[in-house]
């Protein structure tokens, strides 16, 4: 693993950024000491918040952190990274399906930008079962998402769904 003093990116989607996706932030942070969090836009995605909403939503989850900031990208995640001087990426992996998804990936990353490295995070178990999917259902479904979500991400859920925008 990569010593303190990296700057690791931690790319996603975060929508909405759960109490998982917190963790794995803060986690990261204390391996590396400075992590970028990297809103991505999924062309391909049905989105609750727009990429802007997330990244705000994370800066009030996280709060002002020495060695954090929180970004907006697009394009492919190594070009955030080469951009951004980042030198590891962080993913967050909680099944054997996502790890079947993420180490093509980073052989893939690895190819793109030679010398980035990959740091696959097992999420904490009180974490593992969480998935912004399954907060939108949730959510959707009139159920409480405040187990699964920093408290002011569930009262913008609300707002949100409230508003129907």
């Amino acid at each position: 693993m990569p010593p303190r003093g990296h700057h690791a990116l931690f790319p996603g989607s975060f929508d909405p950024p759960t109490l998982g996706h917190l963790d794995l932030v803060r986690r990261a942070l204390g391996l590396f000491g400075r992590v970028s969090v990297a809103v991505a836009a999924h062309p391909g995605k049905q989105c609750l918040f727009t990429p802007e909403e997330r990244a705000e939503l994370l800066r009030a989850a996280l709060g002002r952190v020495r060695g954090l900031e929180v970004c907006l990208v697009s394009g492919l995640t190594v070009e955030a990274a080469r951009e951004l001087e980042c030198d590891v990426l962080v993913r967050g992996v909680r099944s054997g399906t996502d790890f079947d998804y993420e180490l093509p990936m980073a052989h893939t990353n690895a190819v793109l930008l030679p010398g980035i490295e990959t740091v696959l995070l097992a999420p904490r178990s009180e974490f593992v079962h969480i998935s912004s999917t399954l907060v939108r259902q949730i959510a959707q479904l009139g159920g409480d998402v405040r187990p699964f979500v920093h408290s002011s991400t569930a009262r913008a859920i609300a707002r949100k769904l409230k508003s129907g925008s």
